[in-house]
């Protein structure tokens, strides 16, 4: 794990060495184990490193072998690079480190721009092929690990955070109007590749970029699950899925231990973190760390799940520690939260996960985690209605069940400099509903929630606040061989037993079934979730604040009826309209953004 940046330029300048190393240097928490920069004429690359393979200097970046012609900067871990290793050492190829880096090297040495399809891992890469005058960038699967692009004429600049490439200078920081109208209808979800800023894009998921000396360029999306059946399939019945799904978590688990540190488990007393520590044990781990969070209560509302996780920690025998937090530790956290946000994220639970990889952070440097559960096993409540759904139908019944906010709604809300005339987010959401493939009503919503939406939600949320204290976390529920699987299992093993069905079965052969049964919970964090005392007064301090009202994102008028109406001020989604409105602004004016 890392934090990756470079300078491209495409008019015979040389990049900037000073631009480069400022950008590292901002991603110094996502690698505070070294840092490295490199040049090339046209092309400089910068890297801050994490320590997870080959702690040697030898796995050090930015990786150039000469020999080869090729230079990389790389953000993430290839789980297959064991196999992939001794493949290439089969092929004539020799290595001079230990590290998953230097795989990736000899892979596009050996098998060019599809190098990308034999790795198996999340990451974010920048290889330069200096005989070809390319630079190639690539992201995994499933978007696991970020890329920022901020282009101009001329010049090309990418880094693995958004607040990065601000510290380069000469982004254009304008919002983005449809990138708004994005954030305020879906939960605060932003997808690639737009930002909510004008000057900064995002690589999309499993996209290979490749870009020449004179910035032409091109991409390549190497990988999309079909999301239909599959002959191969026929005739299995519950127990084949059961026993297929179970084995091909039993492999996602065993991957992400490839490291050579310790790997803990986040482990919340829910169904998806429960059963990644019980396939832990099953596979004879010993001494496991396991670590939860809680907070006080709030109106009734529990602020923790201590009961399940400790639970299931007794239950594995493992090195469990429970980190019980105060709502007063919450506004300095917002504060500290919103700093380490690559974008703006409206979930509460998000800084519950910055808390929490704060503690975790002095124990050890990877975790597993069980998020993307939901949206490839159809966990969520909206999925259940969706299997009496005609395909054509898909589109309306998910925007009825998701959306924040519809276009009406919208107008009311957003500011005339910042509006856009048409329903985008709408628009967006039939554009891929109603895309060929995926079979039933429910198979193109999971397509578009892991594949869309997931990336710039759960998997966005954990990647910033985990590496914000230089922790690695690994998601064993998108393993690319997971998530295909699962896109061919029929649609009723997924929401049986009111959601991720099948997963449950596999689970009652490992886990108590007090934690498969309880009711669905989330990361709660009460304060947050209801916007009350100290937290509320921060929020309303950013709407209120001078430079809320220079930009001018939301109508004054709308803004104080949140302020003034709790009920208003909830959405019919579940999401907190006034923590979304002033997370945003807060965000902007931490990055100090006009």
């Amino acid at each position: 794990m890392c934090g990756i940046s470079g300078e491209a330029r495409f008019d015979g300048s040389t990049p900037d060495a000073a631009v480069v190393t400022r950008m590292t240097e901002a991603m110094r928490s996502r690698g505070p184990d070294g840092e490295g920069l490199w040049s090339d004429g046209w092309v400089t690359l910068g890297h801050r490193r994490l320590t997870v393979i080959d702690l040697s200097d030898a796995g050090g970046q930015p990786m150039v072998r000469e020999d080869l012609g090729l230079a990389l900067v790389f953000n993430g871990c290839v789980y297959n690079y064991p196999e992939l290793r001794a493949e290439l050492r089969a092929a004539g190829h020799t290595f001079h480190s230990t590290s998953d880096t230097e795989v990736i090297l000899v892979a596009y040495a050996q098998w060019g721009e599809e190098f990308v399809d034999h790795l198996v891992g999340m990451f974010a890469v920048g290889l330069v092929d200096r005989v070809r005058r390319r630079l190639v960038l690539a992201r995994d699967r499933l978007g696991i690990k970020p890329l920022y692009l901020a282009e101009t004429p001329g010049r090309l600049r990418f880094a693995s955070t958004l607040p990065a490439l601000l510290k380069a200078g000469e982004v254009n920081t304008d919002v983005d109007p449809v990138a708004l109208h994005h954030y305020l209808s879906w939960h605060s979800i932003v997808p690639a590749p737009r930002t909510i800023l004008r000057g900064v894009r995002k690589l999309p998921p499993a996209t290979v970029r490749v870009v020449e000396a004179d910035g032409r360029s091109r991409d390549r999306r190497y990988w999309q699950p079909d999301y239909v059946r599959d002959p191969i399939h026929a005739g299995w019945d519950d127990r084949d899925w059961r026993a297929a799904i179970g084995e091909a978590l039993r492999t996602a688990v065993r991957r992400r231990l490839v490291a050579d540190v310790p790997v803990g488990v986040l482990l919340s007393g829910g169904l998806d973190s429960s059963l990644i520590v019980a396939l832990l044990a099953e596979a004879g781990q010993q001494h496991l760390r396991t670590f939860s969070i809680g907070f006080d209560s709030r109106h009734g509302e529990a602020g923790d799940e201590f009961h399940y996780s400790d639970l299931v920690a007794r239950a594995y025998g493992t090195d469990h520690v429970r980190i019980q937090l105060a709502n007063d530790d919450l506004v300095p956290a917002v504060r500290r939260t919103v700093e380490a946000m690559t974008e703006p994220m409206g979930s509460h639970d998000v800084v519950a996960f910055h808390l929490l990889s704060e503690q975790v952070a002095a124990h050890v440097k990877v975790a597993q985690s069980g998020q993307g559960a939901d949206e490839v096993f159809a966990g969520y409540g909206y999925h259940q209605p969706l299997t009496g759904v005609p395909r054509a139908e898909a589109a309306r019944t998910f925007i009825a069940a998701f959306f924040d906010r519809d276009h009406a709604e919208l107008i009311r809300v957003v500011g005339p400099a910042h509006a856009v005339d048409v329903d985008a987010s709408r628009d967006l959401v039939f554009a891929e509903l109603e895309a060929p493939g995926a079979e039933t009503a429910l198979d193109a919503v999971l397509r578009l929630d892991t594949h869309l939406m997931l990336p710039d939600d759960p998997v966005k949320r954990v990647d910033s606040m985990s590496m914000a204290w230089g922790l690695e976390v690994r998601t064993p529920f998108l393993d690319q061989d997971l998530v295909a699987l699962a896109a061919a299992c029929p649609p009723q093993h997924k929401v049986a037993q009111g959601g991720k069905g099948v997963l449950k079965e596999v689970a009652r052969e490992v886990l108590p079934a007090e934690v498969i049964d309880r009711p669905k919970g989330y990361f709660p964090v009460p304060a947050l979730r209801n916007v009350d005392g100290p937290v509320r007064d921060l929020v309303v301090a950013a709407l209120r604040a001078p430079a809320a009202r220079e930009r001018g994102l939301f109508r004054p008028a709308y803004v104080e009826a949140l302020l003034t109406d709790p009920d208003q001020a909830q959405a019919a989604a579940g999401s907190n309209k006034l923590w979304q409105l002033g997370l945003l602004e807060l965000w902007l004016q931490t990055h100090h953004i006009r």
